[in-house]
């Protein structure tokens, strides 16, 4: 089963994905593959929060900021990834992100279509490995502003990753102001 919980900034979807796994059934293994990357202060003490506040949820943590297919999964495992958002990030800002080899740039939309069919693939190896797989994302463009350059690609990028996965998912999930709303799959929570 393949779950997607998506929302805002601080709209409760985190918790909300966590407790989702923590009601799986099954006496496998739960896993939280963690994107966020230790850059600077602020995202260590971030990371640092997390981990304590995982600590006796029963959650192995494994850090994956990039090419997430290539984690192995223990069998029978319930997976929780934190967050696409990040891995999106994460894969389009990477030193190892290498479009063309005479170094020029594609438009927006071949960097989109590229990364878009990659990350899916490793989603795609993340499902075929676990009983169960929780992705958390970010709801993009409700700011309300104009983007543009590099911060229009990314949002252009994890906008066409929700849709992708919303497609494949087997319950979508959208959380405001802690509220969970079904957007497809069974109505119960």
């Amino acid at each position: 089963m393949f779950t997607l919980v998506i929302g805002g900034s601080a709209s409760g979807k985190s918790d909300y994905a966590e407790r989702h796994v923590l009601s799986l059934k099954g006496d496998g293994p739960r896993i939280y593959i963690a994107t966020m990357e230790p850059f600077g202060e602020e995202a260590q003490a971030r990371i640092a929060r997390h981990h304590a506040m995982r600590r006796d949820r029963g959650f192995e943590t494994i850090e994956c900021y990039r090419k997430a297919g290539v984690v192995c999964l223990p069998k029978g495992c319930n997976v929780l990834l934190e967050d696409l958002g990040n891995l999106a990030a994460n894969e389009l800002f990477g030193a190892d992100f290498s479009l063309a080899d005479d170094g020029t740039n594609p438009c927006t939309d071949d960097i989109c279509a590229l990364l878009s069919e990659r990350i899916t693939a490793d989603i795609d190896s993340l499902r075929s490995q676990c009983s169960h797989l929780t992705i958390v994302t970010n709801e993009v463009f409700s700011g309300g502003k104009e983007y543009e350059g590099e911060t229009l690609t990314y949002l252009h990028l994890l906008a066409a990753l929700n849709r992708k996965l919303a497609a494949r998912a087997d319950l979508v999930v959208e959380v405001v102001c802690g509220l969970p709303d079904v957007l497809k799959g069974p109505k119960t929570l």
